[in-house]
């Protein structure tokens, strides 16, 4: 798995790549647990080619943590699905 944070004032997007499953979840939650004061965070999954749930709650708990508007853009539609089926497009906006 890749990540690449790119910062825009008080946006931060987080681009992953590969697969965020049990194995790589840790590297990401290490990530999260980094995170400033940011009004939005974006993850763009464009390049996500799986996510298991290790990875849904690594995104769960980066939501819980924002005080501001977290986003999903670039999802494929198997990880879309994913989001469906585990009601994830109800707690995070998937654009």
């Amino acid at each position: 798995m890749d990540i690449k944070k790119t910062e825009n004032g008080k946006s931060l997007t987080i681009a992953i790549e590969g697969r965020l499953d049990t194995t790589t979840a840790p590297e990401l939650q290490s990530e999260v647990s980094k995170l400033g004061d940011y009004d939005e965070l974006i993850f763009d999954l464009e390049n996500l080619a799986y996510i298991s749930s290790a990875g849904l709650r690594v995104l769960m708990v980066a939501h819980k943590g924002m005080s501001g508007n977290v986003k999903i853009i670039n999802a494929n539609d198997d990880i879309k699905e994913i989001f469906s089926i585990t009601g994830f497009d109800s707690i995070f906006n998937v654009i």
